[in-house]
């Protein structure tokens, strides 16, 4: 179903005022303040078409109209300008990473820290998953008396670690030995790829210590299901002070959805499409945040996803500003990313 040019026009014009707003718009403010160039009644004879063709709703019988789902889609889609980032907003995010980091977790942490900034919505950001990286060091660490702490290191700088027990008469130079033989065969493996071959070679080798290296390999794969810091939430409170969320029970139930770190990071999973996906309500693939609307990339190495940002807001957001900060954003990313596992 298309859209005449006053039909597009009245639409854009009803975006851009509840946007600003929140308020439910009405054909007189329409006419006066947007200089559409018609009277009110014919304003208001364009809108009520509108909504019967499912691009505007009335919460209200006496109210004005208020965008749909279906409104703000053909709206990003179809009538929205792209808005750059100002020169002041590029410089604060180059200062932000020109400090070399050594870690992901310090990049995803600043990386969200602007995403929530920039926005003034909800950041998220999901780190590389663990099992998609490769190992760069094994380390048995002697730790007290019959305990010794497992140290994974994954490139570029993951490190994850677990302690675990010794047999009584295990010494430093069998914990050398096998850190040493372990790392021959498994440095730059994937961790989400260990062959079967490599283990049962590792076994043989190392099999008067069967019992300690069974234990060794149970710990590096655990290492790579680890959630821990795969995900940063910043800016919560940004997205409860919109006037949408000045109920207690919605409340509740977006706070609940946002501590459910593996819902969150399935739902940014689901962004397949390449560049900036726009998500509004109903599109997202949880019935419980249908009132919000969800602009997020994915970010890359070698073409190869690694990871996900997104910022999350109510769906009468700012699309053109969200998509040119998580677009710029995102390409910041795959670039320091790239550099780091490379280095």
């Amino acid at each position: 179903m298309t859209l005449d040019e006053r039909k597009k026009r009245i639409l854009w014009a009803i975006i851009q005022d509840y946007i600003a707003t929140a308020e439910p718009v009405g054909s007189r403010t329409l006419a006066r303040k947007y200089k559409l160039g018609v009277s009110s009644a014919t304003v208001r004879n364009e809108m009520a078409d509108l909504e019967e063709m499912g691009f505007l709703e009335q919460p209200h019988t006496s109210a004005g109209r208020v965008p749909s789902h279906r409104g703000y889609r053909f709206y990003v889609d179809h009538l929205m300008q792209p808005e750059k980032l100002q020169d002041s907003e590029k410089e604060l995010v180059r200062v932000s990473f020109e400090t070399k980091v050594k870690m992901i977790s310090e990049v995803i942490q600043r990386t969200g820290q602007l995403l929530t900034q920039l926005s003034s919505y909800t950041a998220m950001v999901v780190s590389p998953c663990a099992s998609r990286t490769r190992l760069r060091h094994i380390q048995l660490v002697p730790m007290s008396r019959g305990q010794a702490m497992l140290l994974v290191v994954l490139e570029p700088g993951i490190v994850q670690h677990r302690m675990m027990e010794l047999p009584p008469d295990l010494t430093v130079g069998d914990l050398e030995m096998i850190s040493r033989v372990v790392n021959e065969k498994i440095k730059g493996s994937q961790m989400s790829d260990l062959k079967l071959t490599i283990i049962r070679e590792i076994y043989a080798e190392l099999l008067r210590h069967k019992s300690l290296v069974a234990m060794m390999m149970d710990l590096i794969e655990d290492s790579s299901r680890s959630k821990e810091d795969r995900i940063y939430l910043g800016g919560i409170f940004n997205i409860l002070n919109e006037p949408e969320f000045n109920n207690v029970e919605r409340v509740k139930t977006l706070l609940g959805i946002l501590e459910q770190e593996e819902l969150i990071c399935n739902i940014l999973n689901d962004q397949d499409q390449p560049g900036v996906n726009v998500r509004i309500g109903s599109e997202i693939s949880c019935e419980d945040i249908k009132d919000c609307s969800m602009i997020g990339a994915n970010y890359e190495v070698d073409g190869q996803r690694i990871g996900s940002i997104a910022v999350l807001g109510p769906t009468r957001m700012q699309y053109a500003k969200a998509i040119s900060v998580v677009e710029y954003l995102t390409a910041n990313l795959n670039e320091i990313m790239s550099k780091m596992y490379r280095s």
